[in-house]
Formats: C-alpha cells, structure tokens, sequence
C-alpha cells in the first residue's frame, strides 16, 4: 500500500471523522464519540490545523488514518506552561497494525517540533507510546485532571529538557468534556 500523509482539509472533515468513528466503534474502552471530539476541537480556539494529518492511500486516494494535536495547558498554582495533546489516532480498522498509526504519529510530533512546541502528552496504551520517547508524565510531577492508570498518562519532550521546569495538573480545554 502506497501511503502519504498530509494535512487535514475542510474538505476532508466527513470522511475524517467516519475514519475515527470506524476506529473506535470496537474499541472497550471508548466511548464511540471520538469523532464528535475531533469536531469539537476543530471548532474551538486549541485546534492548529497544521497538527490535523491523514492518512492517504495513494492507490485510491481514500483517507485511512488520522492523528490530531491540540493545545492544552499544564497548570501548577500561578504558572502554566502550554503543551499539546496527542488524542486521538484513528486508523480504519481493516489498516491497523500495517504502521500507519506511527506514520501519523511521527509526523504529527515532528511538525509540532518544526512549529516551536515543546511538550506533548498523552493518555494511551503504556506498551505502545514509549516507542515514540513517551515516559510516564509523574516523571515531571505532571497529573491528569482525572483518575486512571499512572502507567497511561505520558508526556515527551519535543526538545530536551523542557519540562525540567514544569509540573502540576493537565488543564484540557472544555472542548474534552462537552
């Protein structure tokens, strides 16, 4: 399968978000409206388009897989420091496992790197993130905003260094929760 990745159209946000509906519709742990977040997210003032990519097969120019940053901020007392969410990765189900995800993933936090941001985190499967950089966020002494598996909750440095000096609670916009 020939793939590219590329940013994310207006005219692409249909067929984007039956990709992510698709991905999710067997998944235990969803909720089924990861496609209604995305929405979301675009509408509000965290979406970069420029960290909305898909995947493309090139054979039939049909979109495979889609990845989404968006800004969040972590929050410690008075200070906060802006970093980016990595949620969600959407692949169509008969293309997982072929390597699309980490195309999108890759690329997604390589442009973050290229458009000045530092940090991103993400709460994902511990066993499939860390093969990006991704380390447990309590490294930092950064928190989710919610309960769940320490192990889950992971952050990565886009350049070295930059949460040294960073901790407290992810502050996800209310986007997240609506």
């Amino acid at each position: 399968m020939n793939i590219t990745i590329r940013k994310e159209l207006p005219e692409d946000y249909k067929s984007t978000e039956k990709v992510v509906m698709s991905a999710f519709a067997n998944m235990a742990f969803s909720d089924k409206k990861e496609h209604e977040l995305v929405s979301r997210i675009r509408k509000s003032d965290v979406f970069i388009p420029e960290l909305s990519l898909v995947a493309i097969n090139k054979d039939n120019d049909e979109i495979i897989g889609h990845v989404l940053l968006s800004k969040i901020k972590i929050i410690d007392d008075n200070e906060s420091a802006e970093s980016l969410a990595l949620a969600p990765v959407s692949v169509l189900p008969d293309n997982q496992n072929k390597g699309i995800g980490k195309l999108l993933i890759l690329e997604a936090l390589q442009k973050a790197k290229e458009l000045g941001y530092s940090s991103v985190v993400v709460m994902g499967h511990p066993e499939y993130y860390p093969r990006f950089g991704f380390k447990k966020a309590s490294l930092w002494g950064i928190k989710a905003p919610f309960e769940g598996s320490e192990e889950a909750f992971m952050a990565l440095e886009l350049r070295e260094s930059t949460l040294d000096n960073v901790s407290g609670v992810v502050e996800y916009p209310s986007v997240f929760f609506e």
